[in-house]
């Protein structure tokens, strides 16, 4: 994926294509505010969270992706990619971005990164 340094406030982002994504997997964005986790679900369905699981800061893009969500791959978290919530008995979330799909391209929402 892309590291972004330069955000205009209105134009959405292009981090890549879908296919850059493995099914029920991750990339890295590098953005001036920290990493962004983009996600891929075996629906084809994408999603964007800060890369930090609310617990101990775990690396949530080598997670496991299972429906619409991701497992932490330190504590066995499981956090909403829909909404960065932590699920079941587990507290806490994370900044979730704003991102779409035009034409097999993921645009990520430059508003959610403070531009």
């Amino acid at each position: 994926m892309n590291a972004i340094t330069d955000i205009s406030a209105d134009d959405w982002i292009d981090v890549g294509s879908v296919e850059d994504i493995p099914v029920r997997g991750a990339r890295v964005v590098k953005t001036p505010r920290g990493c962004i986790a983009v996600f891929r679900n075996s629906e084809n369905e994408v999603f964007a969270l800060n890369d930090r699981c609310p617990h101990k800061g775990g690396p949530l893009s080598q997670g496991i992706v299972h429906g619409r969500n991701v497992t932490c791959p330190l504590h066995n978290f499981v956090i909403s990619l829909e909404t960065g919530e932590a699920q079941g008995a587990d507290e806490g979330q994370v900044t979730r971005f704003d991102i779409r799909v035009e034409a097999d391209r993921i645009l990520l929402d430059p508003s959610a990164l403070g531009a």
